[in-house]
């Protein structure tokens, strides 16, 4: 979603409270991420935003919104080997491995266009009322939910391309979880200061959590065995970890500015938060109720979304272009203590 959305007062203020918080703390725990390289993506020029991925392959596709394409980037090789065109602010991306296709929501139009993975030619697509935003696939219902417009996550058989169901949400959902098997779903709605959780089931909220602060809350993960929520708020920068089930407050944080991605490893029980504050922390769960800050690591000013992918030990950062840095996807290497 686009700051332009959401009132001056507010981005002034988020914009002093991250930098306050990005410019506060000394790097530390670079050991922990180690760059492996640099992808170019030469002609993408603007903001960049959600990051979907191909595991067999080895393939991410990067939503670059303020360049109206979608990037093809084959990791093993490290170049762009391919991209679609003529989109109006794409912005969640999904690669449906089952069909061997992608899903692009476009922000600008609403449109969701289905295209075939391999061709890259359109196959289908679907017209919401208006900014299309991020994308989840459930692998077993064979569905995506795609959130969008003043208020809404639409439901999409990804096998015949159809509107299946409708959430209907008081404000613009940004970042969201799905747990299946427990028919509920967790979504942040940041112009409300509120996040939502809706029943699979009845297609509908049952239960709102609000704060007056900190407010602005964008990205979110899901820890299922312990059932929790992490979210990451911007104003101000703050981690908060909330039990999923009943909505108390767990644990609270400071972190990185101008957060829009996070990601929960189970296996190593840690949290990943790229923001365009321009670093990367990481936190540690060390005990049933408290997340240890164990790094801060730089990366580049604007570089705010990412892809946590542990099959891989990579964590994909995507990098505007800005001033003589241009566009580029950084690939980490994780290195787990």
């Amino acid at each position: 979603m686009l700051y332009q959305k959401y009132p001056l007062v507010t981005l002034l203020f988020a914009g002093l409270l991250n930098f306050t918080a990005c410019n506060a703390q000394d790097e530390s725990g670079k050991q922990l991420l180690k760059l492996e390289k640099e992808i170019a993506l030469p002609n993408v020029k603007g903001r960049i935003d959600h990051i979907d991925i191909n595991l067999k392959d080895q393939v991410a596709y990067v939503a670059a919104l303020g360049n109206n394409t979608l990037e093809v980037v084959d990791l093993k090789n490290g170049k762009v080997t391919g991209c679609i065109t003529g989109l109006d602010e794409p912005q969640g991306v999904a690669y449906v491995e089952k069909h061997q296709e992608l899903l692009v929501a476009n922000g600008g139009t609403g449109e969701c266009g289905f295209y075939n993975a391999v061709t890259l030619k359109k196959t289908g697509s679907i017209k919401l009322n208006d900014d299309a935003d991020d994308v989840r696939y459930d692998v077993e219902s064979d569905e995506i939910y795609v959130g969008y417009g003043s208020g809404g996550i639409a439901i999409i058989d990804a096998a015949s391309h159809k509107l299946v169901g409708d959430i209907p949400l008081p404000a613009h959902p940004e970042s969201f979880q799905l747990d299946a098997k427990a028919n509920k779903l967790w979504v942040n709605l940041p112009g409300s200061g509120v996040i939502g959780v809706a029943d699979l089931k009845q297609l509908k909220l049952i239960a709102k959590w609000s704060k007056l602060l900190p407010r602005a809350n964008f990205p979110m993960a899901y820890d299922e065995a312990q059932h929790r929520i992490i979210i990451g708020y911007r104003v101000p920068a703050k981690l908060i970890v909330y039990d999923s089930e009943t909505g108390k407050e767990i644990f609270s944080g400071p972190m990185v500015g101008d957060v829009d991605d996070l990601y929960w490893d189970a296996k190593s029980k840690t949290v990943y938060i790229s923001g365009g504050g321009g670093a990367v922390d990481i936190f540690k769960q060390t005990n049933d109720i408290t997340y240890k800050q164990i790094a801060h690591i730089k990366t580049r000013d604007g570089a705010r979304t990412s892809l946590l992918v542990p099959e891989l030990g990579v964590l994909l950062i995507a990098a505007k272009e800005s001033g003589d840095q241009k566009a580029a996807l950084l690939v980490y290497n994780l290195i787990h203590l």
